[in-house]
């Protein structure tokens, strides 16, 4: 066993891991805090995220693919500190999130739409923007306000760092054949962001999560980009967002 602790979105978390390998992934995010909240993985919650990616390979109508019992347990850390900062109204968002100027603008989207792409054409032109985390960052309501928390799990390439923004938009993004944005309400918005936050497989935490998603949908700018992914798609997000908010 392997005992550590790891800030998230401003709450240390003890984890007793199985494997040491847990600990070093979570390099970034060690914190010498006293715990605020634990968590314990099993064998068994190994063997869950196994059986998790064996179904989703077969819907996605792909062959199963073989995945370390280590990184396996990454994947537990990740599903069960979700459920506990629930209470500290944090969510897990899946979404490529950008820091400009000291305030961070998440694009969400379904898989396969183009997140990374724009993401690096953030990066490409507009100087001085970083990316805060490339796939699944905290959002968290504090104080009146949401904030953009960066996580260990930040994607295939691996883009991220461990700061806390305020969040100023969240756009949900869209191909098109030319690039335009617009502001838009959270009735209009609500749908991706429930199906884009991680829900818990405990029934008694849904109601929990929307209420959290209700506040973050509610804090925050949203905005729907169409793009076509080219450099001028980069720019007109930028100005639609960073003049409206």
């Amino acid at each position: 066993m392997t005992e550590f602790t790891i800030s998230l979105a401003g709450v240390a978390v003890g984890v007793a891991a199985l494997y040491p390998q847990t600990k070093a992934f979570c390099r970034d995010y060690l914190t010498e805090a006293a715990p605020q909240c634990a968590l314990t993985i099993s064998e068994a919650d190994i063997d869950s995220e196994s059986e998790r990616s064996a179904r989703e390979d077969a819907l996605e109508g792909i062959g199963p693919r073989h995945f370390s019992r280590p990184y396996l347990e990454t994947l537990a850390v990740y599903r069960k500190a979700a459920d506990l900062l629930l209470e500290k109204n944090a969510v897990v968002f899946h979404s490529a999130v950008v820091a400009y100027n000291g305030k961070a603008y998440a694009f969400t989207a379904k898989s396969g739409t183009g997140k990374t792409t724009h993401l690096n054409l953030w990066l490409k032109n507009i100087p001085g923007a970083y990316v805060l985390n490339g796939d699944k960052p905290l959002l968290r309501w504090m104080d009146g306000k949401v904030m953009a928390c960066g996580t260990p799990w930040q994607g295939k390439e691996n883009l991220g760092r461990n700061e806390m923004l305020p969040l100023a938009a969240i756009c949900l993004l869209e191909r098109s054949e030319e690039n335009h944005i617009e502001r838009i309400g959270f009735s209009e918005a609500m749908g991706m962001l429930v199906q884009q936050t991680n829900r818990s497989e405990r029934p008694e935490l849904m109601l929990p999560t929307l209420d959290v998603i209700g506040k973050i949908g509610t804090g925050v700018a949203l905005y729907r980009l169409g793009c076509n992914m080219d450099d001028q798609a980069a720019w007109v997000s930028f100005r639609g967002m960073t003049e409206g908010t």
